[in-house]
């Protein structure tokens, strides 16, 4: 089955040249190229739905961050995965935050962009060196005492989520039904205050409720 893939990035030259390369991997379609969110938004409007987002941070008129945003809140199941210039801390979190998929430099090589698209469309998530990098930085703050209260199946369950394993493969370990699942999935997000599943990680590993 071949998964669409979209791209957002003001510069031309690089859009092209990024929809030229995944076109040669198999299994891949660029349905199309805009330059800013807003163009974005337009497509998505009109029923142009892509699998996967490749979303630049800094565009004109609507970056990154508001395109994320909008994103989370209309088209959640959309997947995303951020093209940066630029590894920062603050822009990495404020992504994460935004329920993005995954965080990769534009000077990446071909095979981890690739990698990075299996990742995303096989488990829904690409832990890249920068974002792994930021995770055990993380670690080395100082945890705030952790101001939630989670029983032993949540536990067990936030431990399965930190990874790699589908939510399917999930509820399997736990001998529980998807739903049961998602009921765990939802209660986290709710009492971590996040909205993905990397948020929730992340939440998880800085309260020190989970170790790396």
């Amino acid at each position: 089955m071949t998964t669409t893939i979209a791209i957002a990035d003001d510069h031309q030259l690089l859009a092209q040249a990024l929809a030229e390369l995944i076109h040669k991997f198999e299994g891949y379609q660029v349905l199309y190229t805009v330059g800013n969110g807003r163009e974005l938004i337009e497509r998505l409007e009109q029923q142009n739905i892509p699998d996967i987002l490749l979303l630049d941070v800094n565009m004109p008129e609507m970056d990154g961050f508001e395109t994320a945003a909008y994103l989370q809140q209309h088209y959640a199941d959309l997947k995303i995965l951020t093209l940066s210039m630029m590894d920062r801390e603050d822009h990495i979190a404020q992504m994460v935050r935004y329920g993005v998929r995954g965080y990769l430099l534009k000077g990446c090589r071909p095979s981890e962009l690739r990698n990075a698209l299996d990742e995303v469309r096989t488990k829904g998530f690409y832990y890249s060196e920068y974002l792994t990098r930021y995770l055990l930085q993380s670690l080395r703050k100082p945890a705030t005492p952790p101001a939630v209260q989670l029983n032993a199946r949540e536990q067990e369950f936030l431990k399965l989520a930190c990874s790699d394993l589908t939510y399917a493969e999930i509820a399997d370990r736990m001998c529980v039904s998807t739903r049961t699942v998602d009921g765990y999935r939802e209660s986290l997000f709710q009492k971590l205050n996040v909205k993905s599943r990397t948020g929730m990680v992340l939440e998880a590993l800085r309260l020190g409720l989970v170790q790396l």
